[in-house]
């Protein structure tokens, strides 16, 4: 069985990345491979770049995060260079807790998630590997053993710096098994296991009067406190608290912020002096980075408090924001339903971009900039052309609200609507429309909207409803003119012609008389009058076209259907206007003949065969469309 070879060579891969030696062995090693003697924070960064970094217009794209993260490049940039790039040098910020700030559903635990399961799968490489004293809890780094005294000398040799103290087992172990010779102690390779609890920890604040504070930093086994004499004998001590299990790797601490005090005071050691204490023993050396998550307003309650200002200068806070691009909030769905039990339903196409465009809206603020609207704002993030706008107007725009994105609806409100409406009405398949629906039915039932928030929701749902009424009339439109891309090809040259002899002043010869005759107006301003250019704006519009094309003569390009978006525009609207009364008449008669059933059959099986379309929804967006146009 296929299965049972994979396991196999899984097993056989255990075996191989296997390695144990002497300490003197593993400093041979590191002649070879310094970087084996990286520090947490420089692993987790190492493992970031190594899956690769893209830069575009200026901005980083890590593509460690690329199909889990969706629509947070500046975010995660953020996150790398500043807090990991600099942890990894060993600036002051390594000294710091990582606190992910942001609003439910936002990314945050995803993030944490992948930095964990990116990790295990790290330390299995050989950039990653992780070496430990051999049967030590907190699998501490073998170059503690290295004496204080000789750490300057070491660094000269070696050129690897040496943090933290040999812990109270394993200074004991030296003495009493190993006659203190260093070279002589055991090391291994390990490899980061959440499961196993190997180098990745995870707290989880509860009661704070059931919950014991051994589940960080570990506890007496009064079992062998006989056998051993003493409860100060670190073989009487269990070091299986979170924090002691998480050392060489990542601490998470899920809603850090609702934590006891007694919980968090012990993060101010650790993460400014990379120590805890535990137990009757001096401090206990850890290499963990520590990283916690939490929504705006509980950070806000947890910094008005004095009495967290000492922990407070130890946080470093990342804001993590909603998306707020529409095609990448798109896919964040896609990935979602993947997930779900409601991957074989047939979601129509444009279903879930209207869905994101409803989303992504509740989320923007509206500009001061009076000539921005929010559906243009929504454009621009985007991505999308918007006459009159450049680039530099979306930077402008972004930094209007350094906050935007912070709060809003959130993915899974409107993924659990898309499940409502499905399984309430046992739907096969489902359109923009069920999709507004749901969301809209939903609005009542979510108890955290106020009623101020609840109107705009609602005038977005109908912004976004008419977003899907153009979309949906462009769809029938392509779908009943056959070869819609000739046709469209065969209007814009026929227009270009007649620009051409309008600008330059010329005539134009019939191609069946070979009679010269004048360009033709009514054509011309029959497709121009579909983008509401005025009789007093046509000449300029017709030279901007003619510039245009030359400009693309002299680059050696070919200008075509997708040279200039308002054109292009026009030219579907030109088309779709020349057949509205044949759609107007299929769509809408209730018994149609031969002729009419005919074209329909064509339309449906064109749009189930070429645009993503199913019988079903086919059929829906037709009727729909129909009704469109008979108002």
């Amino acid at each position: 069985m296929e299965i049972l070879n994979k396991i196999q060579k899984h097993r056989e891969e255990e075996g191989r990345l296997k390695w144990e030696g002497t300490f003197a062995e593993y400093l041979d090693l590191l002649r070879e491979r310094p970087e084996v003697a990286q520090t947490a924070h420089s692993r987790i960064y190492n493992m970031i770049k190594d899956a690769g970094v893209e830069e575009t217009d200026g901005r980083k794209r890590y593509k460690f995060f690329e199909n889990e993260i969706f629509g947070l490049e500046d975010a995660i940039e953020r996150l790398v260079e500043e807090y990991f790039h600099s942890a990894a040098r060993r600036l002051d910020v390594k000294k710091r807790i990582l606190l992910l700030m942001g609003p439910v559903s936002g990314g945050k635990s995803t993030i944490v998630t992948m930095l964990k399961r990116g990790l295990e799968e790290y330390t299995r490489t050989d950039r990653g590997a992780v070496y430990a004293i051999k049967g030590c809890p907190m699998h501490e780094d073998p170059l503690h053993l290295i004496p204080h005294h000789m750490r300057d000398d070491f660094y000269e040799e070696f050129g690897i710096r040496i943090e933290g103290n040999l812990s109270p087992l394993n200074m004991m172990k030296l003495e009493r098994e190993y006659g203190g010779r260093i070279e002589d102690v055991r090391v291994e390779r390990i490899f980061l296991s959440e499961d196993r609890r190997v180098g990745v920890g995870t707290f989880s604040p509860s009661d704070p009067k059931s919950q014991d504070i051994a589940d960080l930093t570990g506890s007496i086994d009064f079992s062998t406190i006989a056998e051993y004499g003493s409860e100060s004998d670190p073989r009487a001590y269990r070091f299986d608290g979170e924090l002691n299990k998480a050392n060489r790797g990542l601490m998470e601490f899920q809603e850090m912020l609702k934590c006891d005090e007694k919980f968090l005071w012990h993060l101010l050691s650790l993460s400014q002096e990379g120590n805890f204490k535990a137990g009757r023993f001096a401090l206990i050396s850890a290499d963990e980075m520590i990283v916690a998550h939490t929504n705006e307003a509980e950070y806000k309650s947890f910094i008005a408090n004095k009495k967290n200002e000492a922990l407070h200068s130890r946080i470093i806070v990342m804001p993590i924001p909603y998306n707020l691009r529409v095609t990448e909030e798109e896919r964040i769905y896609e990935k979602m339903i993947q997930e779900s039990d409601i991957s074989d339903v047939h979601i129509a196409p444009h279903a879930l971009k209207i869905a994101a465009i409803f989303t992504v809206l509740t989320r923007l603020k509206d500009s001061k900039n009076s000539s921005v609207d929010i559906l243009k704002k929504l454009k621009l993030y985007d991505g999308q052309n918007v006459e009159g706008f450049s680039s530099a107007d979306v930077e402008e725009l972004r930094k209007e609200f350094p906050d935007e994105g912070m709060d809003g609806i959130d993915p899974r409100y409107v993924i659990n609507r898309i499940s409502s409406a499905i399984i309430r009405k046992e739907l096969t398949a489902i359109n923009a429309l069920d999709v507004l629906r749901s969301i809209k039915d939903g609005l009542d039932q979510h108890a955290s909207i106020s009623k101020e928030d609840r109107e705009r929701y609602l005038n977005f749902i109908s912004i976004a409803r008419k977003e899907y009424d153009e979309i949906a009339k462009k769809e029938v439109q392509k779908a009943f003119v056959y070869s819609y891309e000739e046709s469209a090809k065969t209007l814009m040259d026929n227009y270009l012609d007649n620009v051409e002899a309008y600008c330059n002043k010329n005539k134009l010869r019939d191609p069946l008389t070979g009679d010269e005759m004048n360009p033709d107006e009514k054509l011309m301003r029959s497709i121009e009058e579909q983008i509401g250019i005025s009789e007093n704006a046509k000449k300029a519009f017709r030279e901007e076209i003619l510039i245009r094309i030359s400009a693309y003569a002299r680059k050696g390009k070919k200008f075509d259907y997708n040279s200039h978006e308002r054109l292009r525009e026009a030219i579907q609207k030109k088309l779709f206007a020349d057949l509205k009364d044949v759609v107007k008449i299929t769509t809408s008669t209730k018994t149609p003949d031969e002729n009419q059933l005919k074209k329909i059959n064509d339309v449906i099986a064109r749009l189930v065969d070429e645009h993503g379309y199913n019988s079903v929804s086919a059929n829906d967006l037709l009727r729909y469309v129909g009704s469109l146009l008979n108002r």
